[in-house]
């Protein structure tokens, strides 16, 4: 990065603007309390917080950056009301932020988007937040809501790439350092647009420069880490959407720039490992959290050696789940874990041959979960669907000798994601 352009990124965003940013704030955030988890310390062997930002008023930070901006607007660019895209956390807080200022929005976001976060737009917002579904992602209705805030002359409250929204954002940071009575020796940040990291790095660099600070995406949209891989702002051709907090093609200009600067490391996690994390942080910690509000918690084990004794804070970044996700994300834990696994098996046509498969094949804790086979014709073995659930994943490997052994010819299909896709 040329000096210009980094000074030119400071005078942008900078501590004094975040600190700003914090006591406008005062009247309408919450400040989200940041708790010791007794249960990943005693994991780690560590002291590991986490700033619960799920509990924030619209249950995400992102109300922190929405409201920063639109409070840093005149009269004149407002009176047309204003305009956002987002995945839903995002849309919350300008919504919220537009019943409180008592401004008209238009709320795009994508048509995927779960239905329990369209309906908490729409109870923050109230008659102030007109929500527009359009797109399949987040950069679809992005583009959008850009075209509609350009022929209507509306100001545009972008997610992440603002200064004042990234200020906003970097409130986070000063919440935790004056909470936290010792130092922090790691700070894991969630990364999608790179709002959130690049606010509190900023702030963090300046203020605790002895922390490490640590971004974290999901491995289906790896949009920062190949950008900062590649030296220069990469636009991804695909990406899995189950994150959907986090799940952007391009990160923001300024973001990349600040995060490129502040940022010591950036992490992928499979998404396997955050759906292990919510069903963790849901039965041990009484946690809620939405995929991207996992992801931080869910870097931990990829630290646990260096972590030992030290300081660690976790951003949750928000609660937005939707219940009827919950079968996925246990499908995609069983699945990453090593404890589901699904087979084409070539069954012999004859009677018997099914109760053979329950009982030499099968182990004790075996657990047949899926079975679909139709007889539609006289050939002497016929295929079925069959899906297995695992006590221990290191019974994988008798499992499939025993198949072998006992002659019933399969075909692993976990590896085949063009076949399991139609499953989960």
């Amino acid at each position: 990065m040329s000096e210009v352009v980094q000074a030119a990124v400071k005078d942008k965003v900078s501590v004094a603007g975040i600190q700003a940013a914090e006591e406008r704030l005062k009247e309408v955030v919450v400040r989200t309390p940041l708790i010791r988890s007794m249960n990943l310390s005693e994991r780690y062997e560590a002291n590991i917080y986490l700033k619960r930002e799920d509990l924030q008023v619209v249950r995400s930070y992102k109300l922190r950056g929405a409201y920063n901006i639109m409070k840093s607007l005149t009269a004149d660019q407002l009176q047309n009301g204003v305009v956002c895209a987002s995945a839903g956390n995002h849309a919350q807080g300008v919504a919220y932020s537009c019943h409180y200022m008592g401004i008209k929005g238009h709320i795009f976001m994508p048509i995927t988007t779960p239905n329990q976060k369209i309906k908490q737009v729409q109870l923050f917002g109230r008659e102030h937040a007109e929500v527009v579904l359009v797109g399949d992602t987040f950069d679809d209705c992005y583009y959008e809501a850009l075209k509609f805030s350009e022929q209507h002359q509306m100001a545009f409250i972008h997610p992440f790439d603002n200064p004042k929204g990234i200020e906003g954002q970097g409130t986070v940071g000063v919440e935790i350092l004056e909470d936290m009575k010792g130092p922090v020796d790691l700070l894991i940040v969630p990364v999608g647009g790179g709002g959130l990291a690049a606010g509190v790095s900023t702030y963090f660099k300046a203020m605790s420069p002895e922390t490490k600070v640590v971004g974290v995406e999901p491995a289906g949209a790896p949009s920062m880490k190949k950008s900062l891989e590649a030296g220069q702002k990469v636009t991804l051709d695909q990406i899995d959407k189950f994150v959907d907090g986090a799940a952007v093609k391009s990160v923001g200009d300024l973001t990349f720039q600040i995060c490129r600067e502040n940022l010591d490391d950036m992490l992928t996690i499979p998404e396997g490992k955050i759906c292990t994390t919510i069903l963790q942080l849901y039965n041990e910690e009484a946690i809620v959290a939405e995929p991207a509000g996992a992801l931080s918690i869910a870097a931990l084990d990829f630290f646990k050696d260096e972590i030992k004794g030290k300081n660690v804070v976790c951003v949750v970044s928000g609660g937005n789940n939707d219940i009827t996700r919950t079968e996925e994300i246990k499908e995609r834990s069983l699945l990453y874990e090593g404890l589901k696994h699904y087979f084409i098996v070539n069954f012999p046509q004859r009677a018997g041959a099914l109760k053979e498969f329950v009982n030499d094949i099968l182990g004790p804790t075996d657990d047949i979960t899926h079975f679909e086979y139709t007889k539609k014709n006289s050939r002497e073995k016929g295929p079925a669907l069959v899906g297995i659930e695992l006590k221990n994943r290191d019974d994988f490997q008798a499992l499939v000798k025993r198949m072998a052994d006992r002659n019933f010819n399969c075909e692993y299909i976990n590896d085949r994601p063009e076949f399991y896709h139609f499953i989960i």
